[in-house]
């Protein structure tokens, strides 16, 4: 949790009060009815031993729990806050400004629920995302070969050392190295079910993957070993195209993915997530099947690491892969997700006929 949550007998009081003030921060599952709600849901509410409460989405699917159709959570969850897109916005119309907490204090906002309105959508708070935002337009300038002193002044930053330390811990790399490298561009996208981060050149999607997964991180430092590239934050047109996707697809719309991916991976691992592309929404394979499509029926256990190193989630739909049994098997975004994007796509594409697969 990203703040001290209020015990449980108080959070009861809150959810039968319907009090607005800790939406979004806790969920109440109610053990009768298999559900769990947003504290201002509508419905009747339930005796205080039948709630428990969770921190996140993730906590009630993993217990068993279905979303509310009357408050929605999920949908809450994705929902735009006010406070977060006036920022956001101001903060696209000049990245480079410096931020302090006395700015939003100014502009009538609390900096503590500023703070804990940034945590939850994007893991980081609002200053923390206005100082990457200048970094990364320092190292836009460092890309195209500026020298540091001028990147540095360009991104508003007083100290020689402050700036480079603040794009050493981002790149993991002094800012002099990134003199003259071609540039990646990374940026957030928000779904149903969580922030997403995607990494794109100016021509294909390198990385596309929820927030939370342990592995992002060795991901990213891969990735930037690989290509010798510098990542800033900010978007380039494979993102804006997956991001217009990915809404298609969240909103039932469509479930075809057309933004054209970088080619990584061995040519085995290539091979086995040109399958998984092929598998229709709505529809399921085993990993014994995968390689039997393949023409490779021992290759059962390969095809699950190749399964495993996609590094695109949802476009490559690795998601739809079961155990020989038919049971839910590991997925890096979290088994909740996986369920989730299962019955979303049985619910919205398979009996739609949706077309799926790029040209």
């Amino acid at each position: 949790m990203l703040f001290r949550r209020p015990d449980d007998d108080h959070l009861y009081e809150a959810l039968v009060a319907r009090d607005a003030a800790l939406d979004g921060f806790v969920y109440a599952g109610v053990t009768t009815t298999g559900v769990f709600c947003r504290l201002t849901c509508p419905a009747r509410k339930p005796k205080r031993e039948h709630v428990v409460f969770y921190d996140t989405v993730a906590q009630c699917f993993e217990a068993g729990l279905r979303p509310c159709k009357r408050c929605r959570p999920l949908a809450a969850a994705g929902a735009a806050d006010p406070l977060v897109e006036d920022l956001l916005a101001r903060l696209d119309a000049r990245p480079e400004r410096r931020w302090y907490e006395a700015d939003i204090v100014r502009l009538g906002h609390d900096p503590s629920t500023v703070r804990r309105a940034f945590n939850r959508r994007f893991g980081i708070s609002f200053l923390e995302m206005a100082r990457l935002r200048r970094v990364g337009l320092a190292v836009e300038t460092l890309s195209g070969g500026a020298s540091v002193i001028e990147a540095q002044q360009e991104a508003g930053f007083a100290s020689g050392s402050g700036f480079r330390d603040a794009v050493t811990r981002l790149l993991g790399e002094a800012p002099a190295g990134m003199r003259g490298r071609p540039l990646l561009r990374a940026d957030w996208i928000e779904t149903p079910i969580g922030t997403m981060v995607a990494i794109a050149d100016d021509h294909a999607l390198h990385i596309l993957e929820f927030l939370e997964r342990t592995a992002l991180p060795a991901e990213i430092r891969k990735l930037r070993k690989a290509t010798g590239s510098a990542i800033a934050l900010g978007r380039s047109a494979p993102i804006e195209q997956i991001a217009a996707e990915l809404d298609a697809y969240f909103t039932g719309r469509s479930a075809r993915f057309e933004t054209r991916l970088a080619g990584h991976g061995t040519p085995f691992e290539r091979d086995v997530w040109r399958v998984l592309r092929a598998i229709p929404p709505g529809e399921t394979r085993s990993y014994t099947g995968i390689a039997h499509a393949l023409d490779r029926p021992d290759a059962a256990r390969a095809a699950a690491r190749a399964n495993g190193t996609n590094q695109i989630a949802i476009v490559i739909p690795c998601h739809r892969v079961l155990s020989a049994d038919g049971s839910l098997t590991g997925y890096g975004g979290g088994l909740w997700r996986k369920r989730w994007l299962l019955e979303h796509e049985k619910l919205k594409f398979s009996r739609t006929g949706a077309s799926h697969e790029p040209e």
